[in-house]
Order: structure tokens, then C-alpha cells, then sequence
């Protein structure tokens, strides 16, 4: 038998021709079928509870102390602590334990509160109130106790609970119109059908006696996709069995509109919905400093080791010789004598390990968090960041995440209410070269009927009258918008004459733009009434159209077109589409003018549409019919089919015009972008969108620019290529430019230069993820990378939330390993802001998934801005430095100890007192460096927003490179060294001081420890740029506390004190002169060469940072394509370069003469005006041709 043939057979019976996986079965309100139908399984299914936190009150003690030790610090003093409490050793296991509790006590109460901030959350979202329908009945419970098969009832403006099949709604037809704002964030309206055999059911009773059962495929995250059927059963007759898609399906986040009430059967609950298939798990995120302080460790973890090796190897050289191993003074018992010698050196080996433990500073670790802590309520106090608007300011869900903000390389973010306000606005028509505008601004007044002004020349003829109204008869026709139901008002009274305006829905927000344009210009569209379209004309007369054919949308056309008959018994076809879909297909009309035009408006980043139209005569009609009708009935290939026919209808169309339609940005998101870009950060748009809606805000703001090379790898392209030509093909094109020339990767683009851009849809993405048949998927997925690199703008549309998650990845994890941040304002984002190293929630109308979800959440696009370009570099800045100090003050620290050794037989004897290895990184020299992390501004806050490219400076963990921590390291060493052997040889000679007292063994380590205090405190110190009366205090207060503390420690017997090594030494040593010229001559020589080091690096190889700070201005190109608008509109800001003088009259061109001129007022080949030159005669104010911006 043909196994082929059993398998397919199977395949189809059990997976059907939907690709099944698995199914589920659930009961409609748990009843039980009839009997003798199909057998009762009752399944189990999660409740209803959603799920964001990260620990439980079980889990979080052991969980949490887990993640801690998993940092090499906190392990190793655990380790340490344990050493000290088993074997005898130097210093108290007090010295490491009470840190080490401090640090863990503090980290989990941090991140212990921010977690139960998250249950707080979903606990809000878990008890909400819920109705559902019990023995016909209507109940109230909390969210969280749904099951799988309850029957719900949800009322208008409300949450859909989980996902729910659609049952019936209070309209007859059976519809209902949801907004999915906060799942793939649309806000427009998108309509729902109820199941053709349930849709009557308008009561409790009737929905509570219902019968039936559905059958669907188990939960997936696939937003667009949903298969099943649904048995409905009655008392005499076999059950009906109707398909299930996803139009019958409602999903948990999305809203009901437009519709009193809906009653729907629970699908998929809780964790199961599609809505939270889509969240990632969460995992804990690590900023790249907090890699590279683990690597840091490693190192002195490695020094340590060595330098306890070399101090046990040398100790037993020492006592080779049996008087140093036994004097008289210290003789051995003979218990001792008879130790196995490894495990006296081991123990030997261990103590020295605890000696010098404190060249890793537990105390590091406790300042990090407290200055992250901290240093997150300067983002959530920032009035700079707080929206008036909608009354909310910035928040930060986890503060260890902070440095990261100024260490971003790629910025992944969602287009529809994130860049957009998404809020269409109609601008203008076209209509056979003739431009018309509602509302036309003159001289500050508004001009009355200004509706129909014709903008370029004289009125239109009588010919060109009836095409106007033509094509506004088209607008007002040609989509699939509703009108809300308003009982109140009748469709005729819904006029502007009436006073009132009708209020619109549709599932594009173009479509209600273009109808509320029109209605602007004098015709308005009424309601769609028994298949009649009923329009309102400029006479107010009403019009009355019968809707014989709606020839739907589609990507692949990507056109739209009706069929309606006019009262006289006239056929129109209107048709209405992009540009490159509708010129083909017209044989009449003044394409040049308006091709033109809509060239002029994509220019703007304005959304265009052409329009045409075609009468048919009555045969003409029934073809189509029957064409249309036998594509309809098709059971295979459907589509093509369709598609076919529709190739067949819509052509030979004459051209009536075009439409420009605004989809608003957010205030200042171009220039946000642009100040990003500048800053060396690629910004990607990750969208599910369609591609020309996306490309076009893309223009808006400003990421596409005029000669940007549009490169695309849509699922289009791949059908009429392979995958694998068309990578290679687009890898040739980028890689041949890049090749052929060079360029600063951050520099304006050259007029030489190729600008490219890519745009890639979720299908084609789904492919170059996909494994290749050999079973390799890496080669594409390099291959795509190369090509994203070479591109200087990257658009993913029609983007399902894991597959921007994947995108995400995908950078991520690249062989630069690129720190990336996400940014979306709706629960479709969630994934990618999970998935990148930084994830930003914003702050929207599409409800508050995204921003409970992310890192930190912001009000508007536009603060993105500050939070990298400002907080993120500082925040950068004064972690990198408190690292680095930390490091360079514990080898001041350590390092004379271990040279000490030498000169005590290395016996393990301390130079410092306890107190002073206890209060050393705890108090003496904690305060100032922690005010440091906190207070620090290298330059301004001005500089940093008005100069972007300053963020270059830290980029890529400039400041925690390991040159950079060699160069701290080798600085303590020098350091350490001046300390022991200056003092050394200050004391050499003056060991006796004026009344003949000897100074011992604690003055010397006091006097190294004195000046060791006192060079770290004042390198700090100079290191300082913003001093404020608080640094002041601090650190000249840190340095007035040691002394203070020093002559009381030193300066009163104790009484719980055993004994007493430090009484009157700190007091002695100062009654020495030796002793004070020896500070400050130590502390002059431990601070120069750094000193001269920043001087000489200052003069000769200045940073940019280096040369704000120097107030040396370099001179720069004349207006780069990167120098934001504002700058150039600015009175401050003078240029004699030709773009800024375009860009100066481009903002004053709404004049009415402007609009007289077709297209004659083009603006220079580029945005940018980085490639354009000064004149020689003003070569005065543009030294080098070149010309300063005020910075």
C-alpha cells in the first residue's frame, strides 16, 4: 500500500485542510450535547488570570538570592565569608559578611518592590468585573475566575476579557466594531460578524438555552489567523456546522465601539490568549557595564590569586631556614611541627586570599545600586519630560538598566501611535491639474465657501465642472465607511446645515479622512441604507446610489473599487488607488499634471491617492457579474481567481485626480530622529502597517529622505524571484556603492553617495528566518544582515509581534552584539520591547501594556530624545567613573599591603588597622565618589541636546574599554607605590621623632594610609567638572571626617575595646614635620602624571567632549542632512549655505502664489545640505568653506 497515500489521508482527516496541529472541543456555556450526538469530554483549561510579575511570595527568597550569587562579586565575598568563619585568618569575618548582607538585603528589597508594583497591576487587571450569562441568567464575577466555554456579555467602550467567538450582538445584521489599538495598534474601527445561526439570539434567555459546541485549533500567537467551526445543535434536526475565522474572533485588549452589547463564548483564557502568546518571557536583562565590572572582577580575582600564590610560595622560602621558621619568641608546638605541609600551605594560601580580598570591592556593588536607584528619579523628576497634554510624566519600571540609555546602537520602533498620532487629516485634492484645498487660509482669514477654491488658475470649465463633482461623487462612494448610529438624528438631517456632523468609522483612517474632506468640499456622504449609498450634494440635495459591487483592498492590487448605479439608471465603476496601481491602467485624463502633483506631495510625506472612473454600459455590467460571480464560487484557488477578474474589470479608466491625506506625526518626531541619527544610532520602523502607509510616515519623518534608493524584499518580489536572487541581487546593489566608496559612517552623505533604504514585509522576514532545506538557515540570515548594515534606514511592515521580536533578536545578537533599544506604545510591541536590551513603553491612547511591560515609559516620542541624548549619556558617564574609581582606589588600597609582606617576613601582619580596613570603601572614600555618579555634567544639558553627535564619545563602552582599565589599574599601582615606598623613605632616616619616641610598625600604615585617603579623594576631585555646595561638602567633608575620626579612634581609650594598637598614633604621627611634608609631598606626586596626562591628551587629541569643555568651537559643514529644522528656522542660526536659505522660504510657502506654481519650487537634490558649498564671496564667514554652528 502507498504510505504517501495513508499519511496524506490521515494529515487531511486530522488536521483538515487548515493545517491543524491539535484541536480543542469546548462546550458553549458547559452544556452537555444531546444525547447520541457526540461523547461529553470535559477538558481542563488555565483560568482566567494574567500573569507580568517575575516572582511569588513562595519563589521570590530563594529565586532572587540565586540570581544575586550568579555575580561574580557576590560569590566570591560568600566564598570569602565562609573562608573567614572556618580558619583562623588576619581580619574578622565581620569585615566581608556585613557588607556582603548589606548588598544582598538592599538589591532584593529594589527589586522586591518593583515586582510587587507589577502583581499590583495584574491584580487591577485580574478583578475586574466581568458579566456573564448563568442558567439565562446574568452574573457578575472577577476576570480571573472565567472559564473556557462561559458565555460573556460585554458592553460598549469595554475590554474584551479573553478571547471570545463572537455570538450576537444588539444590531440585526449581526456585527459589532472593535478597535485592536492596543494589539496591532490600529485605533481605527475594524467590524466583527456574529455565527449566521446565533446572531438572533438578543437575550439572556435565548443565549443561555444555546446548544452547541466548537471545534478550533489550539492557542497560537498568530494574531490574523484563527480556524474553527461551530455545531450548532436543535431538538429534531442534525446539527449545522458553520466555519469559524478570524472575523468571528474577539481578542482579549481589544475594544467594543460602536455597539450596545455582544455576547461571546470563551475560546482561550488567561495566558492562552492570543494577547499574552504574544508577550516573550521575561528574563533578567544586564547592561553591558554590568558585563564588563564582571569582567573587570575576573581579572582581579585572577591578581588576587596570583598575589596570594606569590606570598605563600615566598613565605615558605623565607622560613626555609629553621630560625625564621621557629624564634625564640614564637616557638612551635609539636601538634603544629607535625601538620601535613599542603594543608599548612593551603590554609597559608587562604589567609592571604582574605588579606587581599579587598582588592575586590564588595562595597562597589551596594554604591551601583544605590546610584542606580537614585539616579532613576532624576528621569521620573525631569519637567522637560512631562506632557501637559495627557497629564503624565515619564516612569522607570527598573532602574539597572540606566547606562544602558547612553550606550544605544539601534533603535527598533513602532510606527502607529508611536511616530504617528495616528490622525489622518485631509490636505488637499487634484482634480485634472487643478488643486483644491478646504479651508484656504488667506492673510490670516479663513475664506468663506472656501470649499472648491481653485488654487492653480482660472475656474474649471464646464467639462472640468462635472469631473469635480465627479470626483467627489467618487470620494464619497469608493470605500467601506459606516456611519454611527444615532438614533436621535436622521441621515438627511446629519448635514452641516443641520448643525451636525456625521460621525465615521472605518477600519482605515485614510478612508474617514478622505470622506470628511469631502464633506469639507461640499458633498457628504449620509449612510449606507438596504444597498443604497445616499450622498448629500452641494444643493443639498440628496443623492441616492445602488451598491452593485465593492471590488475589496488588497495589498497586492493595492487599489479599491465600487460598482454603483445612479438614479438615471447610469453605471459607474469608481476606482481608487496608489499611484503606480492606477496610471497603468488609464487611456484618459491629465495624468502629467497630476503625476506631478502627487510627486510634489510624496516630497511632503504626504499619503497619496489617485482616483478614476469608468461608466459601463448595462452588458458590460452582467459580464462582470458573471465574471466576478464564477470567481466568487470557486472553491480552489479563490484568490487568483478573484485577482484575475479584478485585472480584467479595472481598466481602461479615465483619470479624475488625486487626494493628499496627513497622517500626523507626533510633535518633533522627525526632528527626534534626526538629532538620533546624528547621534550614530540606525532607527528601524517596525510595523503592521502596510508598506506604503509606513513609507510614507517614513518620508514624514524624515527617515527616507528624497534621494534615498528604496530597496524591497516583500513577498511581491520573492514570487516573481527566487529568495535567494533576490538577496544576492540587493547585496550586489548595496555592497557595490559601499565598496566602491568610502565615507564616515556618521558624516552627511556626499551628493556622490548612495542612499539606500530597505523595506521588508513579515512574509519575506518569515523566509529568511526559515531553515533552508540543507538544513542551514545562517547563510540568508547573514546575507540580510550585510544588507541592512549597508542601508541607512530599514522599514519591517506588516510585522506580527513575534516577528518584531525575532527582528529584535536578530540584531542582537549579530557578530557586533549592538545594544538595542525598543520602543511601542500598544500590547503588539510588548515582545520586541521584552526582547531588546532596553525596552520603552509609551505612554498612549492604546491602553498601558507596553509601558507596564518595558524599562521605562515616556509620554511622547519626543522625549526619546533627551532620555538618550541626555540622561543616558550621563547616566553612562558617572557609572563608567564610579567603576573605574572603584577599581583604582582598592588597588591604592591593597597593593601596599602585599608589598608590605616583604618587610614582615610575610607573616600575614596587616599595615592598616581593622577600623581602617572596615571604613575604607564603607565610609572614608564612599560619599564623595557615590555624589559623583549621581551629580556629574561633564558639559551642559543645552550641549548635549543642541550637539547629538557627543553621544559618539561614549558609544560602544568607550569608557569601560580594557585600554581604559589598564590605564586606572596601572594609575593605582603607580600610585600604591609612591604611598609605601615615599613613606618608606620619608621614615628611613626620622624614625625617631623630637621627644625620642620611636615610630612603629601602625604610624607607617597610618601615615600610607593618610595620604592614600587623601590622593583618591582629591583625584576625584579633578575629576569633577559640575560643583555644586553638595560635592563641596562631601568631599571636603569625607576628608575632615577621616581626621576627625582618626584622632578619636586614636585619641580615647575605648572601654569595649580588648586592646588598644591605635591609641595616640595618629597624633603622634602628626606631631612629626617629616610626617606632614611627606603627605603633602606624596599626594602632589601621586596627582601629577594623571594631571598631565589629561593636559597633553587635552591639547593633542581632544574628544569632542574635550573640545566643548576647552569652549573650543571646531569649525563643521555647512548644514549637515542630519542638522535639525528647528536649528535652521532658529534667528540664532546663521548660515550662508543655499539649503538653509530653502529651508528658511520652504516654511513660509503656504501662499497662495506658491500653490499657482506646479512644480517649479523643487527643493536642491538632497535634504541634506551637507554636500552644498559657500560662495567665495562670502568665504569671510565660512573659513574652509566651511561654516560654525552655535552651539
Amino acid at each position: 500500500m502507498d504510505c504517501s497515500l495513508v499519511r496524506t489521508l490521515v494529515h487531511r482527516y486530522c488536521a483538515g485542510e487548515e493545517n491543524w496541529v491539535d484541536s480543542r472541543t469546548i462546550y458553549v456555556g458547559h452544556r452537555e450535547p444531546p444525547p447520541g450526538t457526540e461523547a461529553y469530554i470535559p477538558q481542563r483549561y488555565p483560568d482566567n488570570r494574567i500573569v507580568s510579575s517575575k516572582y511569588t511570595f513562595w519563589n521570590f527568597i530563594p529565586k532572587n538570592l540565586f540570581e544575586q550569587f550568579r555575580r561574580v562579586a557576590n560569590f566570591y565575598f560568600l566564598i570569602i565569608f565562609l573562608v573567614q568563619l572556618i580558619i583562623d585568618t588576619p581580619t574578622s569575618p565581620v569585615t566581608s559578611g556585613l557588607p556582603l548582607f548589606f548588598v544582598i538585603t538592599v538589591t532584593a528589597i529594589k527589586q522586591g518592590y518593583e515586582d510587587w508594583l507589577r502583581h499590583k497591576a495584574d491584580n487591577a487587571m485580574n478583578q475586574c468585573p466581568v458579566h456573564f450569562i448563568q442558567h439565562g441568567k446574568l452574573v457578575r464575577k472577577q476576570s480571573r475566575k472565567l472559564r473556557v466555554g462561559d458565555i460573556v456579555m460585554v458592553k460598549e467602550d469595554e475590554t474584551f476579557p479573553c478571547d471570545l467567538i463572537f455570538l450576537s450582538s444588539n444590531r440585526g445584521d449581526g456585527t459589532c466594531h472593535v478597535t485592536t489599538a492596543s494589539l496591532d495598534g490600529e485605533s481605527s474601527h475594524k467590524t466583527h460578524y456574529a455565527v449566521q445561526d446565533t446572531k438572533g439570539f438578543h437575550t439572556e434567555e435565548d443565549i443561555g438555552g444555546l446548544h452547541a459546541t466548537i471545534e478550533c485549533e489550539q492557542p497560537q500567537p498568530d494574531l490574523y489567523k484563527f480556524v474553527g467551526r461551530i455545531n450548532v445543535y436543535s431538538d429534531l434536526n442534525d446539527p449545522v456546522v458553520r466555519p469559524l475565522g478570524s472575523e468571528n474572533l474577539l481578542l482579549r485588549g481589544a475594544t467594543l465601539k460602536n455597539t450596545e452589547k455582544i455576547f461571546g463564548v470563551a475560546i482561550y483564557t488567561g495566558m492562552e490568549t492570543k494577547m499574552a502568546l504574544n508577550y516573550q518571557s521575561k528574563s533578567q536583562k544586564r547592561s553591558a557595564v554590568e558585563k564588563s565590572m564582571n569582567a573587570f572582577l575576573v581579572v582581579y580575582l585572577c591578581i588576587l590569586i596570583s598575589k596570594a600564590l606569590i606570598n605563600t610560595a615566598l613565605k615558605y622560602v623565607w622560613q626555609s631556614e629553621p630560625f625564621r621558621d621557629e624564634p625564640w619568641y614564637n616557638q612551635k608546638t609539636e601538634s603544629e611541627r607535625q601538620r601535613n605541609l599542603f594543608l599548612k600551605a593551603f590554609t597559608d594560601f587562604l589567609a592571604f586570599m582574605v588579606l587581599f580580598n579587598y582588592i575586590i570591592p564588595v562595597s562597589m556593588y551596594v554604591t551601583v545600586e544605590m546610584q542606580k536607584f537614585l539616579g532613576s528619579y532624576f528621569i521620573t523628576w525631569d519637567e522637560d519630560m512631562f506632557d501637559e497634554e495627557t497629564g503624565e510624566g515619564p516612569l522607570v519600571n527598573t532602574s539597572d538598566l540606566n547606562e544602558e540609555l547612553g550606550q544605544v546602537e539601534y533603535i527598533f520602533t513602532d510606527k502607529t501611535g508611536t511616530l504617528t498620532e495616528n490622525n489622518m487629516e485631509f490636505k488637499e485634492c487634484c482634480i485634472e491639474g487643478h488643486v483644491y484645498v478646504p479651508h484656504v487660509i488667506c492673510n490670516g482669514q479663513v475664506l468663506p465657501e472656501s470649499s472648491g477654491i481653485d488654487m492653480i488658475d482660472s475656474s474649471p470649465s464646464v467639462n472640468g465642472r462635472e469631473r469635480e463633482e465627479l470626483f467627489f461623487r467618487a470620494l464619497c462612494l469608493c470605500h467601506t465607511v459606516q456611519v454611527k448610529d444615532d438614533d436621535s438624528v436622521d441621515g438627511p438631517r446629519k448635514s452641516p446645515d443641520g448643525g451636525k456632523s456625521c460621525v465615521y468609522i472605518s477600519s482605515s483612517p485614510d478612508e474617514v479622512a478622505l470622506v470628511e474632506g469631502v464633506q469639507r468640499l461640499g458633498f457628504t456622504y449620509l449612510r449606507l441604507k438596504d444597498n443604497y449609498m445616499e450622498i448629500l450634494n452641494r444643493e443639498n440635495h440628496i443623492e441616492r446610489f445602488e451598491l452593485l459591487e465593492i471590488l475589496s483592498f488588497d495589498s497586492v492590487r493595492r487599489r479599491m473599487s465600487v460598482i454603483v448605479k445612479s438614479a438615471t439608471g447610469e453605471i459607474y465603476l469608481f476606482c481608487k488607488g496608489a499611484d503606480s496601481s492606477i496610471f497603468p491602467r488609464v487611456i484618459e485624463g491629465k495624468v502629467d499634471q497630476i503625476r506631478a502633483r502627487v510627486e510634489r506631495n510624496a516630497v511632503e510625506g504626504l499619503r497619496t491617492l489617485c482616483v478614476a472612473y469608468k461608466r459601463l454600459i448595462q452588458e458590460e455590467y452582467e459580464g462582470i457579474c458573471k465574471l466576478l460571480q464564477a470567481a466568487k464560487v470557486a472553491l480552489q484557488d479563490r484568490e487568483k481567481k478573484l485577482a484575475e477578474a479584478y485585472e480584467q474589470i479595472e481598466k481602461d479608466l479615465t483619470l479624475l485626480g488625486a487626494t493628499a491625506v496627513e497622517d500626523r506625526l507626533q510633535e518633533k518626531a522627525a526632528d527626534t530622529i534626526e538629532a538620533l541619527q546624528k547621534a550614530g544610532i540606525k532607527v528601524w520602523v517596525l510595523t503592521g502597517d502596510k508598506m506604503e502607509t509606513a513609507a510614507a510616515t517614513c518620508y514624514a519623518c524624515k527617515l527616507f529622505r528624497r534621494n534615498t534608493q528604496l530597496l524591497e524584499l516583500t513577498t511581491k518580489r520573492i514570487e516573481e524571484q527566487s529568495l535567494h536572487d533576490v538577496l544576492f541581487e540587493l547585496s550586489k546593489t548595496v555592497l557595490r556603492h559601499s565598496g566602491s566608496l568610502t565615507r564616515d559612517n556618521f558624516s552627511g552623505l556626499s551628493t556622490d553617495m548612495q542612499d539606500y533604504g530597505l523595506i521588508i514585509d513579515g512574509a519575506a522576514l518569515s523566509l529568511i528566518m526559515k531553515p533552508r532545506e540543507d538544513g542551514s538557515s545562517g547563510n540568508y540570515r547573514e546575507l540580510f544582515l550585510e544588507i541592512c548594515r549597508s542601508c541607512s534606514a530599514v522599514l519591517c511592515c506588516r510585522m506580527a509581534p513575534l516577528q518584531k521580536a525575532q527582528i529584535v533578536k536578530l540584531i542582537k545578537l549579530s557578530k557586533e552584539h549592538p545594544i538595542t533599544l525598543a520602543i511601542g506604545d500598544g500590547a503588539n510591541d510588548v515582545s520586541m520591547i521584552l526582547e531588546a536590551h532596553v525596552g520603552i513603553g509609551v505612554i498612549g491612547k492604546e491602553g498601558r501594556q507596553a509601558a507596564r511591560n518595558s524599562d521605562y515609559a515616556i509620554p511622547k516620542f519626543k522625549h526619546l530624545k533627551k532620555m538618550l541624548l541626555v540622561h543616558g549619556h550621563f547616566y553612562y558617564i558617572r557609572i563608567s567613573e564610579l567603576v573605574q574609581y572603584f577599581f583604582y582606589k582598592n588597588v591604592c588600597f591593597i597593593f601596599p599591603q602585599f608589598l608590605y609582606q616583604f618587610f614582615c617576613g610575610f607573616s600575614q601582619q596587616t599595615l592598616y588597622d581593622t577600623a581602617y580596613l572596615t571604613l575604607y570603601n564603607i565610609s572614608f572614600t564612599s560619599l564623595p565618589i557615590l555624589l559623583y555618579s549621581l551629580m556629574e555634567q561633564h558639559v551642559g544639558i543645552d550641549v548635549l541636546k543642541r550637539d547629538p553627535t557627543l553621544y559618539r564619545d561614549v558609544a560602544k563602552n568607550a569608557l569601560l574599554r580594557w585600554r581604559v582599565f589598564i590605564y586606572w589599574t596601572l594609575l593605582g599601582l603607580f600610585d600604591a607605590l609612591v604611598f609605601f615606598f615615599g613613606a618608606y623613605f620619608v621614615f628611613e632616616n626620622t624614625t625617631v621623632t623630637s621627644n625620642g619616641q620611636i615610630f612603629g610598625n601602625w604610624t607607617f600604615g597610618t601615615l600610607v594610609f593618610t595620604v592614600m585617603v587623601f590622593t583618591v579623594t582629591l583625584k576625584l576631585a579633578l575629576d569633577t567638572h559640575y560643583w555644586t555646595w553638595i560635592n563641596h561638602f562631601v568631599i571636603w567633608g569625607s576628608l575632615l571626617f577621616y581626621v576627625v575620626f582618626s584622632l578619636l579612634w586614636g585619641g580615647v581609650i575605648w572601654p569595649f575595646l580588648n586592646y588598644q594598637r591605635m591609641y595616640y598614633v595618629f597624633i603622634q604621627m602628626l606631631s612629626s614635620g617629616p610626617a606632614w611634608l611627606a603627605i603633602v609631598l606624596l599626594v602632589t606626586v601621586s596627582l601629577l602624571p594623571d594631571v598631565l596626562k589629561k593636559v597633553l591628551c587635552r591639547q593633542l587629541w581632544p574628544t569632542a567632549t574635550e573640545r566643548v569643555q576647552n569652549g573650543c568651537t571646531q569649525p563643521r559643514d555647512c548644514d549637515s542632512e542630519f542638522t535639525p529644522l528647528a536649528s535652521l528656522q532658529s534667528p540664532g542660526y546663521q548660515s550662508t549655505c543655499p539649503s538653509a536659505a530653502w529651508y528658511s522660504s520652504r516654511s513660509q510657502q503656504v501662499t497662495l502664489a506658491a500653490w499657482k506654481e506646479k512644480v517649479s519650487t523643487e527643493p536642491p537634490s538632497t535634504l541634506g545640505g551637507s554636500h552644498h558649498r559657500c560662495s567665495s564671496k562670502l568665504s569671510h564667514s565660512c573659513p574652509g568653506s566651511r561654516v560654525g554652528m552655535l552651539v
